[in-house]
């Protein structure tokens, strides 16, 4: 069992024939990842890497049953894109895309909220299930399989952590990349709470950084869902100054509130067993899984 993708998935690329389309895509293939197809306007009917490419991502729903996506199309006609897969039924669409306009994601995010599917992203490393699926542009050799699930706003410590994990003898079952930009699908609550929902994942690994209020909603969740499952938590970012963003347009102190010391306070007091360092990860959920 695994959350969001597994090897049932199928998988499309938009933005296929492109060049990061086509280098992420063959990464994912060579992986084992169930890609049937992609989506470049204009190009339909011709085949890339082995692979059907079509027009419009309804006729990838039509001809090969795709029901995931993963976006790598330009920044200003991404949101079209996420549209796109929601009104043609894709039921997971993972958006790589970084510098999607905000006003462009307001529209989208608007737009899927009554279309039964789940937006990863957009800015993110996107999802992996190890041994399954790999339907991002992490670097597949660092995670393998196991009962540990992995939520972050941090590409990098989402491989960090997922190395640390595998170094003390444990696995991955699903590592979320949910994304660093302010307006994102699905929040760190959403997805520490498809984790702990999942048989098959014995503990989670939830990775914020300062800046908005979704680690504190997670924590707060988890408390009162009253999950005896562990959560170890980290906040990136303790040193940055205020009222500046660092490395994600997401993060970026506004108050007392969204500190990264005041955000490990909230999770502690919510039990989750909160490290100062990334460093910490891999032995705390160790020491945590007894």
């Amino acid at each position: 069992m695994s959350v969001l993708v597994n090897k049932d998935s199928k998988i499309i690329v938009q933005g296929f024939t492109g060049s990061e389309g086509t280098f992420h895509a063959e990464q994912m293939i060579e992986y084992g990842t169930n890609i049937v197809g992609g989506v470049t306007p204009g190009k339909g009917g011709q085949e890339h890497l082995g692979k059907p490419v079509f027009n419009t991502v309804q006729e990838a729903v039509e001809k090969v049953g795709a029901d995931t996506s993963i976006i790598f199309v330009p920044p200003a006609f991404a949101a079209d894109a996420i549209m796109e897969s929601a009104n043609a039924g894709i039921k997971v669409i993972i958006t790589i895309t970084e510098g999607i306009p905000v006003a462009d994601m307001v529209k989208a995010y608007d737009y899927i909220q009554d279309r039964d599917c789940t937006l990863i992203g957009p800015n993110c490393p996107g999802v992996i299930t190890p041994g399954e699926a790999k339907v991002g542009i992490m670097p597949g050799f660092v995670f393998k399989q196991g009962k540990i699930g992995i939520v972050s706003k941090s590409g990098t410590l989402t491989y960090e952590a997922s190395d640390q994990v595998v170094r003390q003898g444990l696995g991955i079952s699903t590592a979320i990349g949910i994304g660093g930009d302010p307006i994102i699908g699905t929040t760190t609550k959403k997805a520490v709470e498809l984790l702990i929902n999942d048989p098959d994942t014995d503990a989670v690994v939830m990775i914020g950084e300062i800046g908005g209020q979704l680690e504190a909603e997670a924590a707060k969740w988890y408390k009162e869902s009253g999950s005896t499952k562990p959560i170890v938590g980290f906040i990136a970012g303790e040193t940055a100054p205020a009222g500046r963003t660092m490395g994600h347009a997401g993060a970026i102190v506004g108050g007392s509130d969204d500190t990264a010391q005041a955000k490990k306070a909230i999770m502690r007091d919510c039990g989750i067993h909160v490290v100062d360092s990334p460093a910490e990860i891999g032995l705390k959920v160790k020491e945590v899984m007894g």
